[in-house]
């Protein structure tokens, strides 16, 4: 790797947000967001989009901790905790259904977690029908799955095709043994490659792996070879993450100490060589940590500038509404944010007794709502344009100053009022987000409150 782009990696291995919404949820003021307005602000969103939207279910149960894993998840292996929970997520599904005065239109569905996959294929098939019913689906439709492949059986894969999956996402993380052995995820190639195999058997049309680099025991040697599998494996999606070592949030991660993670100049190495090798394996960079292969949807839908970002990440439709469902689950209608409550008893405790299971929540202002439209045309289509009027004086000298530092590293061009990321600067597209983050600005930060940019 380059001398520098290692200084430039150095220069900016700060704290940041991973701005999977803006404002950040550390940011999130619950006390704008009464249950009514969040009611409101499901209503006014769905009529503007004509009935369309995109539901995220979150399956948070795990049979084993993967001790890198910073997600809300719930480990055991009693699996008479399925049916229950399955239950209340149709009932809130059921409060959210009953604000709507026409038939929903369902394009996009992510079974996220935790395994998704704990479940039994029956049961999966069980929940979407019930989601599904009386509401409209698209030929174009995107329902995608996570899996873990010591998890997932063809039974599983075939459950869900047969209602209408055809996207799948795999955690592969690193194939080496030491590696795996302290994040606890015991994960073969072979059996990574039969569930990928399956998948393409019946129909999937879009194969996405997600990789880390950072982890506990990782070095130059366990990416290469990882890069090798993954290249046998012909993924469609790749997606690249930095890990985020946050022992103070996630317990798991005390199983391991400070000296056993790389160091920066270690991680930054790893990271370059990994952007390296998926540039050799025809994967194209697009948005922040995420490649696809020419071919891909997603690839197509960036270059035509109307790919999209969400808490469920980059994707190729552009719904305002997403409705989370399930413990922890966030919900976006645009102008609100909502964050169901995090463990899996008092989610289940609200919902049975009638009541909104919302803990948090957050209702956006009009700088929020312009702010978050700059940020996602820098994420989603490399560039925005800024008018001057729409900040306070002293608010725009400070993002002019900003960017102006980042179009010296060659990370941003500047013309006019329009800002656009150069191939470099995608590297470090939060980065150049933040300059534009008020809440930043304002200086409402607290420590350990974002993990490291890289």
């Amino acid at each position: 790797m380059h001398s520098d782009l290692i200084g430039l990696l150095k220069k900016y291995d700060v704290p940041i947000p991973r701005y999977t919404s803006y404002p950040t949820v550390p940011y999130w003021d619950f006390n704008t967001l009464t249950p009514g307005d969040w009611k409101q602000s499901v209503i006014n969103t769905y009529e503007s989009e004509k009935g369309e939207l995109c539901l995220y279910i979150h399956l948070p149960f795990c049979e084993e901790l993967c001790t890198f894993c910073a997600c809300n998840k719930r480990i055991t292996k009693n699996h008479a905790v399925e049916t229950p929970y399955l239950q209340n997520v149709l009932r809130e599904w059921g409060m959210y259904f009953s604000l709507f005065e026409s038939t929903p239109t369902l394009r996009e569905i992510h079974l996220g977690g935790g395994t998704p996959t704990f479940f039994s294929p029956q049961n999966l098939v069980e929940l979407i029908q019930g989601l599904t019913k009386n509401c409209v689906i698209p030929e174009d439709h995107e329902f995608s799955v996570e899996v873990h492949p010591n998890f997932t059986t063809k039974a599983h894969l075939e459950a869900l095709q047969s209602v209408g999956f055809n996207r799948i996402s795999i955690g592969v993380q690193d194939f080496d043994p030491e590696v795996q052995f302290i994040i606890n995820r015991h994960q073969s190639f072979e059996k990574t490659k039969e569930v990928i195999d399956w998948a393409r058997e019946l129909g999937y049309f879009s194969v996405n792996l997600d990789l880390i680099y950072g982890l506990p025991k990782q070095n130059l040697k366990c990416i290469e070879n990882t890069f090798e599998k993954v290249k046998e494996l012909k993924p469609d999606r790749i997606a690249f993450y930095s890990y985020a070592h946050v022992p103070w949030k996630s317990k798991g991660q005390r199983r391991y100490t400070d000296e056993d993670v790389p160091k920066a100049e270690e991680k930054y190495a790893m990271y370059g060589l990994g952007n390296e090798l998926l540039g050799k394996m025809g994967m194209i960079s697009i948005g922040m940590d995420h490649f696809a292969l020419p071919s891909d949807k997603l690839l197509l839908a960036y270059n035509k500038g109307e790919m999209h970002r969400n808490f469920m990440g980059y994707t190729t439709t552009s719904n305002k509404l997403v409705i989370g469902l399930g413990a922890s689950s966030i919900s976006d209608t645009w102008t609100a944010f909502a964050q169901n409550e995090k463990t899996v008893e008092a989610y289940n405790e609200k919902i049975q007794s009638g009541e909104w299971p919302i803990i948090q929540g957050h209702l956006l202002n009009d700088e929020d709502l312009l702010i978050r439209k700059h940020i996602l045309n820098l994420m989603c289509k490399d560039s925005t344009v800024l008018n001057p009027l729409d900040f306070d004086t002293a608010f725009y000298d400070h993002i002019l100053s900003k960017l102006k530092n980042y179009a010296n590293d060659n990370l941003v061009e500047i013309d006019g009022n329009k800002i656009s990321v150069t191939p470099k600067g995608k590297l470090f597209v939060r980065n150049i987000s933040s300059a534009i983050d008020a809440y930043l600005y304002s200086g409402q930060s607290e420590a350990r409150m974002f993990s490291q940019g890289i």
